[in-house]
């Protein structure tokens, strides 16, 4: 399998599931501006979307959209517990999860990168992560991770789109519970293998 990445976005999420599995794969590093592959081929070609993360298996096939992946290679190796088994309760959980990061997370962060937004929405949209991160703090007060107990592909994609706080002066440290959460994750060897594969740095 290949997995198309950039550094520091949220193809890290799949990139730590590859690791954690020990699945075999090839990172392919993408140049966002350019679309271009690190070895000169054209990104558009393989995700015509424009953005990781995307992964190619060996038959060619590419999957895209990062909740769809990590599950994806959860199952390939069920008994690694990444996933609850599909068409259970808490396979449910895991999607309203991803979903919840997805739209709630990722997607109130996203504008924040766009340098032209207009102070007002700036603040709009910073208020919004705020909030978000608050609810997340009650949440993990009383669990180690998303679905309980266990590391899970929730947490890997939690964790890709938390690292973006630090862009924006919004403080994880302030929230005790996050940055625990943080730091927990962080003490991974999948999670360290990646950020070193990827040369990019601790977020606590």
């Amino acid at each position: 399998m290949k997995l198309y990445y950039a550094p520091d976005t949220c193809s890290l999420s799949p990139h730590i599931v590859l690791r954690e599995l020990d699945l075999p794969f090839t990172l392919v590093r993408v140049n966002n501006q350019t679309k271009r592959t690190e070895d000169g081929g054209d990104f558009l070609a393989i995700n015509p979307k424009g953005y990781v993360a995307a992964l190619q298996r060996d038959d060619g096939q590419v999957l895209t959209e990062g909740p769809a992946i990590v599950q994806y290679l959860a199952d390939l190796n069920p008994q690694a517990g990444l996933a609850p088994p599909n068409g259970t309760w808490d396979r449910s959980r895991l999607q309203e999860w991803l979903n919840f990061i997805s739209t709630e997370i990722h997607g109130s962060f996203g504008p924040l990168f766009n340098r032209a937004l207009p102070a007002e929405a700036r603040q709009w949209w910073q208020a919004r992560v705020e909030k978000r991160l608050d609810y997340l703090a009650g949440v993990l007060q009383s669990v180690p991770f998303l679905l309980g107990d266990r590391f899970g592909v929730a947490d890997a994609y939690l964790y890709a789109v938390l690292r973006w706080a630090r862009f924006f002066d919004i403080d994880l440290a302030g929230r005790p519970v996050l940055a625990d959460y943080m730091a927990r994750i962080e003490m991974r060897p999948s999670v360290q293998a990646a950020l070193a594969a990827e040369g990019i740095a601790r977020a606590v």
